[in-house]
């Protein structure tokens, strides 16, 4: 019998949560193969069995999720525990052909998986375990390059330096309530003060009060503020800026501005964890980033490429030509 045919696409499988869409999405693009984004929402009582004893991991799906039929991915990139039983089901129906990529600590035996690419905070390894300091993403020179010429125009009048604000919020780990946003709000009045110009934009963990403290806070500055209206300025706020803020939270947030080649401070909320600690003092030694006190410093050090470093990689496991497009 012939094995399953391969199509040349890197289907890219997760909940649909931004942040794990983002990174999967991160490392599919830079293998340079066409992208399929599955989006899986099991349902129960599926959902209450270990990821590895599903025995249909296919008709546990709910309607509002992907199909998965023949042919089957070259490469497939799952991030979160809820792609697990759909990684090992793509595997069983390839027939072992589809190079399965699993992302973050999967939690189970590395095994399970051609390649595991988990962050180093977490301290895993395995002879199939490639471990990169923070996670993937889509954050490169070209992208950066064309939100430059596009954003350019909105913040023409804003002044320099300036400052991006990439405020997230609570987690697991931390806390960002309503004094720690007023916190921060603060500190970013005190920046505008001193003529610099900011540009903050919020996401959907920053709550709504703490969003109105810092709108309210800045409102009779110059800062810019995202209003949460259209299109998220974001990649225009990485390529625009001098010097970048992170909440501490944010793994994915702090290695797209470590991407830049700017400047990275660490904005400490309460909270945190070891993982967090040892992913902030990776940054730290190697120069990327520091802890912000309220004040403004300027420094160099070579943009974090990890993607591209894990992505090469896996083009070279698989035989693929580097992508025509430059990072």
């Amino acid at each position: 019998m012939n094995a399953p045919a391969l199509q040349d696409v890197s289907w890219i499988i997760t909940d649909g949560r931004a942040g794990m869409l983002n990174q999967a999405r991160g490392l599919a693009e830079a293998l340079g193969l066409p992208v399929e984004i599955k989006t899986v929402r099991p349902r129960a009582p599926w959902t209450y069995l270990p990821v590895t004893l599903w025995p249909k991991p296919f008709a546990a799906l709910g309607a509002d999720s992907a199909r998965f039929v023949a042919p089957w991915p070259k490469t497939a990139i799952g991030c979160g525990w809820r792609s697990i039983p759909f990684m090992l089901a793509i595997k069983r129906a390839s027939e072992g052909r589809t190079f399965t990529i699993q992302l973050q600590h999967p939690r189970i035996d590395p095994k399970h998986f051609d390649l595991v690419v988990p962050p180093e905070h977490d301290g895993l390894a395995g002879a199939n375990v490639v471990s990169m300091l923070g996670s993937p993403n889509g954050v490169t020179r070209a992208k950066l390059e064309d939100a430059k010429a596009r954003w350019a125009s909105t913040f023409a009048t804003l002044a320099k330096p300036r400052v991006a604000v990439l405020i997230g919020g609570a987690s697991k780990s931390y806390r960002f309530d309503e004094a720690d946003a007023l916190r921060l709000a603060t500190q970013l009045k005190d920046l505008a003060a001193q003529g610099f110009g900011v540009m903050a934009t919020t996401s959907r963990r920053t709550g709504d009060a703490q969003t109105r403290i810092i709108r309210d806070t800045l409102a009779a500055t110059s800062a810019f503020v995202w209003d949460g209206e259209g299109e998220n300025p974001y990649f225009g706020l990485l390529a625009l800026a001098d010097v970048i803020l992170v909440t501490a939270e944010s793994t994915n947030m702090v290695v797209e501005a470590a991407a830049t080649g700017k400047p990275v401070y660490i904005v400490v909320i309460p909270g945190g964890d070891a993982k967090f600690e040892r992913l902030h003092a990776s940054l730290r030694e190697r120069g990327i980033a520091r802890t912000f006190t309220g004040k403004i410093e300027h420094w160099t050090y070579e943009p974090l490429h990890e993607t591209e470093r894990v992505a090469r990689l896996i083009r070279h496991k698989l035989g693929l030509p580097s992508p025509v497009t430059p990072a």
